[in-house]
């Protein structure tokens, strides 16, 4: 299937998993529940006032560098002959913590209520993260195919 990062130069296949993602990050925010849902979900509210679009293009300008971070870990699970999912769920911490690596530098550059409310929830973030594997591994084999 090969590298995720090599089908992102396709501009039309690029817009399909930036909308998919976008899925994937609304389906998760919906499915949490408790007060750490209820800040979730609250600063989701947020991070989606501050311009129309905002999630949409943060992922755009997101999604190169999540490639980079995914492929060893997409590859190594294509070597493995693995179903996605199971590999994706078994390394899930792993997997969460270099793409928390991203989003940890990018929020270190932000300034105002989006720094603010990723400094809040930032400690639970590889336990959200990887709760995610699941739609993560599903995203990758929609976008390697």
């Amino acid at each position: 299937m090969g590298s995720l990062a090599e089908v992102l130069k396709d501009e039309g296949k690029r817009r399909q998993i930036v909308d998919a993602g976008v899925k994937v990050i609304e389906q998760e925010v919906a499915d949490k529940s408790g007060l750490t849902g209820l800040a979730i979900k609250a600063t989701f509210r947020l991070v989606q006032g501050i311009k129309p679009g905002f999630v949409p293009m943060t992922l755009h300008h997101l999604i190169d560098d999540f490639a980079k971070k995914i492929d060893p870990f997409w590859l190594e699970c294509q070597a493995q002959g693995a179903e996605p999912r199971s590999y994706f769920q078994r390394r899930g911490p792993e997997v969460a913590q270099a793409l928390l690596s991203i989003t940890d530098e990018r929020a270190r550059r932000a300034h105002g209520p989006a720094r603010s409310a990723y400094e809040k929830l930032r400690p639970e973030g590889v336990k959200h993260v990887t709760v995610a594997m699941p739609r993560l591994a599903d995203l990758c084999r929609t976008w390697a195919s």
